[in-house]
């Protein structure tokens, strides 16, 4: 554990499976693929690796023209690279951009990811191919899960750091802002303080909780006296009505009778 660094060095898929990197065994399918593939960079690449960021998640009917308009609003671009098919010729969905500057790279991959282009919203990181030892796209199982903390868990990378270990020696880190360690540890008091109030707080609980059960028994067994005189004065002109309706009836009936008699 000497060596240990909240950033990758070196690509492992068992460590950037691993919340600190200090994991034994595989915990899902992925890192199993990952481990047991044997991926080879492609050698042809030219261009600086430090100034070039990876797109994906392009339209498929995205040109280089379309990416060159949009990307080049964060600076100066020296290349760009549209991942084709060598059979069919079309796009594979993910490009590389060269800047020629490290200003617009660090600007375009703030603040290019999850723009939207030709409807797509598209995925912006750094180029680990040829700058990570080891590396493996996330298409073989490895990368580092890209920047939804709901998507798949990988650590080692910018974005998603490996935290460190619960048994790693005490090491002042710059990335977590640390101090020393005698700051670090709790004192015997603070101690003392924080489990009264554990006890506190069960104690708060345990007397609430026959108040609570009390009103639900009452909820089910004891009704409210304002709403049984609301009930009884809807009935009272419910039968108000209905003694209206036979009066006015009564009353209707017995016209045609006078009448007979009068002829």
């Amino acid at each position: 554990m000497a060596d240990w660094a909240p950033i990758a060095k070196e690509y492992d898929p068992l460590k950037a499976g691993s919340i600190d990197g200090t994991d034994e065994e595989p915990h899902d399918r992925a890192i199993w693929r990952a481990m047991l593939a044997r991926y080879v960079p492609n050698k042809g690449v030219t261009g600086d690796p430090h100034l070039t960021l990876f797109v994906a998640r392009l339209n498929l009917q995205t040109t280089e023209e379309k990416l060159r308009e949009v990307f080049s609003r964060y600076g100066d671009i020296r290349k760009i690279r549209l991942v084709r098919d060598l059979v069919t010729g079309f796009s594979k969905g993910y490009a590389f951009v060269e800047y020629k500057e490290e200003r617009a790279l660090l600007k375009a991959h703030r603040d290019a990811n999850r723009l939207v282009i030709d409807q797509h919203e598209i995925f912006v990181d750094f180029e680990l191919e040829r700058t990570l030892k080891g590396w493996i796209p996330r298409r073989l199982g490895g990368g580092f899960g890209g920047k939804k903390e709901s998507g798949q868990l990988r650590f080692g990378g910018r974005d998603r750091p490996f935290r460190k270990p619960i048994n790693l020696p005490a090491m002042k880190s710059d990335l977590y802002g640390e101090g020393s360690a005698e700051k670090r540890n709790w004192s015997r008091e603070g101690v003392r303080d924080w489990r009264s109030r554990d006890r506190d707080h069960e104690r708060n609980r345990d007397k609430k909780w026959p108040e609570r059960e009390r009103s639900w028994a009452w909820g089910e067994s004891e009704r409210d006296p304002k709403e049984d005189k609301s009930r009884g004065r809807d009935r009272r002109d419910r039968d108000r009505k209905d003694r209206d309706r036979e009066r006015s009836r009564e009353r209707d009936t017995k016209k045609p009778r006078d009448e007979d008699k009068h002829r």
